[in-house]
């Protein structure tokens, strides 16, 4: 979802007012991305507000709510039910306060290098738990990332999620997520694994540090081109992360920081604490990359 996906903001527009399986009430549209719409809601049932995700494909809407709701961390957006209107189904989530980063990014510009240090742990914390349920979230994207209110940063939108525990998804006939957060390895058209999300991981910390993606060149070609050989554009804000961001965008996922390498440096480059050299394996990973 490129939009703020759980706060009213476009309030009128799509079928407010409408109920869903008897129970949720719409309200306003809060997110419309390549896979689907998510609307607020009310559920008249228990007297809460929650999120409705209707998916342009029904068929894999199943996958995609199973893929969410077999990780149980408060780092990704939490299921609450998969209901059935008219034969059409609905994803019900908890619905979440705040902006996505790609809100923020677009609104009020790039984060304080400690800020993102702190969103980069945290989304590490979330990938670890998707990837221990057998999952790769394969879209990690400034969009997909919601900064709560309240301090907690969550992992939405697992409607391309490959889930290994109900067998790996057959490919699609065109190209899925977003070109300039892919990794080299899966425009190759490689099976989906951890090691990706790590790459869209440190194309999403680029642009939450630098105010801007560090593949897009303006054209689809060139920005392909750019992720293939991940040659990122030039770094300027991004001080003691810029040496993890660069491990994490390695082009061969075998010279690629790992999650626990990754979790090290960004523990290494808090600069509001003693400071501590990048660990050599993340380091010697970016030099040979």
């Amino acid at each position: 979802m490129e939009t703020l996906p759980y706060e009213p903001r476009h309030a009128g527009t799509g079928p407010a007012g409408r109920l869903v399986a008897g129970r949720y009430r719409l309200g306003a549209l809060l997110g419309r991305g390549g896979m689907g719409s998510v609307w607020l809601a009310d559920d008249e049932l228990l007297g809460r507000p929650v999120a409705l995700k209707r998916a342009d494909e029904p068929g894999r809407t199943l996958d995609e709510a199973r893929a969410a709701a077999s990780v149980v961390h408060r780092g990704t957006v939490r299921i609450l039910d998969l209901v059935r209107d008219g034969g059409e189904p609905w994803i019900v989530m908890e619905a979440l306060s705040g902006r996505t980063l790609a809100d923020v990014l677009r609104e009020d510009g790039p984060l304080a290098v400690e800020r993102v240090r702190r969103v980069g742990l945290s989304l590490l914390d979330a990938l670890e738990a998707v990837h221990r349920a057998g999952i790769v979230h394969r879209d990690v994207k400034p969009g997909n990332v919601q900064l709560c209110a309240e301090g907690r940063v969550v992992l939405i939108d697992f409607g391309i999620a490959c889930s290994w525990a109900y067998g790996p998804r057959p490919p699609a006939e065109g190209f899925e997520g977003s070109p300039a957060y892919v990794s080299p390895e899966q425009l190759r058209g490689a099976p989906p694994e951890p090691a990706s999300d790590l790459f869209t991981l440190g194309a999403t910390l680029y642009a939450a540090v630098e105010g801007r993606s560090p593949f897009d060149r303006g054209d689809l070609f060139a920005t392909m081109l750019a992720v293939t050989e991940a040659t990122p554009a030039p770094f300027r804000l991004a001080g003691p992360l810029r040496p993890v961001i660069e491990g994490l965008l390695a082009a061969d996922p075998a010279r690629r920081c790992t999650l626990g390498q990754a979790r090290e440096a960004l523990v290494a480059a808090d600069v509001t604490a003693v400071r501590r050299p990048m660990p050599e394996t993340c380091a010697r990973r970016m030099i040979k990359a």
